[in-house]
């Protein structure tokens, strides 16, 4: 296998676990490049012996952002799953909503749910990947469900893109229709906005009445000279704002499975986890 195909392969581990791209990239590259440096050790199997190491780098690396990170909402960098690309296997990375809330556990909880849920891994397996026993990794496991069960409750989500659904949306917002937009929320729908450690702009806002305001003074304020695209972000559906060709705001949403209500909204306007959306 070569160096490309590794990285293809490896990239939705460290992913999953860092949910940034530059993080991920730089795991997986530093493990490459000591397997490499090694002379490629003789091992039974080589990529296995490498997806533990991504992943053992991974959880090592989520650890240290955490006791660097700030009070301000951070989310995971968005990534498009629009189309396929040669250098990233982008179907195994997770859902945006899902990694959202995999950061209420601790990066070994994460690893676990991660590798049984999303790679379907036997526990013995995780076991021997991050030098636990069997009963352990069982035990994060339920406590990484327990925790996500609790965030998660109430809440459904669809991840096909709903075209019509979005372009309501779209047109109610530019026209400032509050009206229209209250019959596209759910009642206790809630955003959260990112805007990066070194701005003024993050917010968690919950309830329809707050939202709408939140949202229509964002685009009346910032978005209305915007070019805006549908597209798809971590398998769920999502708008793109661009200004003078720049991405400057994704937002990726939620939407009830039975009403087809916008139930979530993550808007995404921090520059460092944006800039490699049109590159990846």
């Amino acid at each position: 296998m070569e160096i490309k195909d590794y990285q293809k392969k490896l990239f939705p581990y460290a992913y999953n676990i860092l949910g940034t791209y530059d993080d991920a990239k730089d795991a997986v590259q530093d493990v490459i490049t000591k397997y490499y440096s090694a002379g490629k050790p003789d091992v039974e199997n080589p990529i296995n012996y490498l997806i533990k190491s991504v992943i053992n780098q991974s959880i090592n690396l989520k650890k240290r952002n955490r006791r660097t990170a700030s009070s301000k909402i951070s989310l995971p960098e968005p990534l498009s799953t629009e189309s396929a690309d040669s250098n990233i296997s982008r179907n195994e990375v997770i859902s945006y909503s899902l990694l959202v809330l995999l950061d209420s556990v601790n990066a070994k909880e994460r690893a676990v749910f991660i590798l049984k849920e999303a790679f379907d891994y036997a526990h013995d397996e995780i076991g021997d990947i991050l030098q636990i026993s069997v009963e352990s990794s069982r035990k994060l496991l339920s406590r990484a469900k327990t925790k996500l069960r609790e965030l998660k409750k109430g809440k459904t989500n669809r991840s096909f893109i709903n075209t019509a659904a979005l372009e309501n949306y779209i047109s109610a917002i530019k026209n400032g229709d509050i009206k229209h937009l209250e019959t596209l929320l759910v009642k206790d729908i809630a955003v959260m906005v990112d805007g990066g450690a070194l701005s003024i702009v993050s917010a968690f806002e919950s309830g329809i009445k707050d939202v709408i305001q939140l949202m229509t003074y964002v685009y009346t304020t910032y978005q209305t000279e915007t070019d805006i695209r549908i597209t798809t972000v971590n398998h769920q559906p999502a708008l793109l704002f661009y200004e003078n060709g720049v991405l400057i705001n994704c937002q990726v949403f939620e939407f009830d499975e039975e009403t087809d209500l916008i139930t979530g909204i993550y808007s995404i306007v921090d520059p460092e986890k944006l800039k490699n959306f049109d590159k990846i």
